[in-house]
């Protein structure tokens, strides 16, 4: 089994790579792909790039060129809603990309036009293990539910209220919901993970900046805890 790891910054990706046992390294579409042994686990670390369109390519090239088996999105992301909070954990288990609008054609906000599904739903038995091991990890609050993703930092009140109503959305980012589509389309088990760094609710420009450290700390534990558990 190989297991395919992305995360869309350098620091979402730091410890990871410092505790891999490399064996080989590929530079595509300007993004280095690094194989090896990862927690006793046979993976593929990158860092895809900010954004839903670096995030799809980094997983077709996944699927097509390291025939992976499953696909884990671990990094951070804004919270929506009071009661989460910097340094929590939102396991997705299902993604819609919330800045798709072609309601002008009477779809529903968020549809990706003439595709059959609406949201794409994580990996039930990923899930569950991501589940548990946010069990094991302990200082912070777990939550399983939707995540949205879309071309834009999220640091307005009103707009998290909208993604709150609108999607019942947990979290935002800019890359999962693109993940999972093309994982969707390839018939290929995937889970999102989150780390919270910054609630708009508290101004978002101020928390991130503070709390990626610790969110991606969280993130990489719960990580850990599941490649320990597959």
């Amino acid at each position: 089994m190989v297991i395919g790891i992305i995360g869309a910054m350098d620091e979402e990706v730091k410890i990871l790579l410092d505790n891999i046992i490399i064996d080989n390294k590929m530079i595509k579409a300007k993004m280095e792909f690094i194989s090896g042994t990862l927690w006793g686990k046979n993976v593929v670390v990158v860092r895809c790039g900010i954004g839903k369109v670096n995030a799809a390519v980094c997983t077709q090239i996944l699927i097509d060129d390291y025939k992976v088996d499953n696909i884990i999105n671990v990094g951070v992301a804004g919270g929506i809603g009071i009661e989460i909070n910097p340094g929590d954990i939102v396991v997705a288990d299902s993604l819609v990309q919330h800045d798709m609008d072609t309601s002008a054609f009477g779809d529903k906000l968020g549809q990706i036009p003439r595709l059959e599904v609406f949201d794409f739903k994580c990996d039930n038995k990923l899930v569950r293990i991501a589940k548990e091991a946010c069990k094991s990890s302990s200082g912070h609050k777990s939550f399983v539910g939707r995540i949205v993703s879309g071309d834009q930092f999220i640091a307005d009140v009103n707009k998290i209220k909208w993604l709150q109503g609108e999607f019942r959305a947990l979290a935002c980012e800019m890359e999962g919901a693109s993940i999972a589509q093309v994982a969707y389309l390839n018939s290929l088990p995937f889970v999102i993970i989150r780390s919270i760094s910054d609630n708009a609710n508290s101004g978002a420009h101020i928390d991130f900046e503070k709390f990626i450290p610790i969110a991606v700390e969280n993130s990489t534990k719960i990580l850990k805890n599941m490649l320990e558990a597959m």
